[in-house]
C-alpha cells in the first residue's frame, strides 16, 4: 500500500460560501502556516467569510 495519498497536501471547501482552504498555502493572516494539514487547524476555527465551523467543509479534488 501506498503512503502517496498521505504525504499529498489536500484542499477543503466551505460547503457554505464556497472559501477554500488550501493545505499548501494555509492562512497566515490567520496565523495557520503554509503546509499546516486540515486535521491540524484547530476545532475553534472559522470560516474567514461565513463564520462556519470546520463541519462545514468539504475535501475537494483539483483536477
Amino acid at each position: 500500500m501506498s503512503d502517496a495519498s498521505a504525504s499529498t497536501l489536500r484542499t477543503w471547501m466551505c460547503v457554505v460560501c464556497g472559501f477554500i482552504y488550501n493545505e499548501a498555502e494555509g492562512l497566515p493572516e490567520e496565523g495557520i502556516a503554509a503546509g499546516t494539514r486540515w486535521e491540524d487547524v484547530p476545532e475553534t476555527w472559522t470560516c474567514p467569510d461565513c463564520g462556519t465551523t470546520k463541519d462545514d467543509f468539504e475535501m475537494v479534488v483539483l483536477g
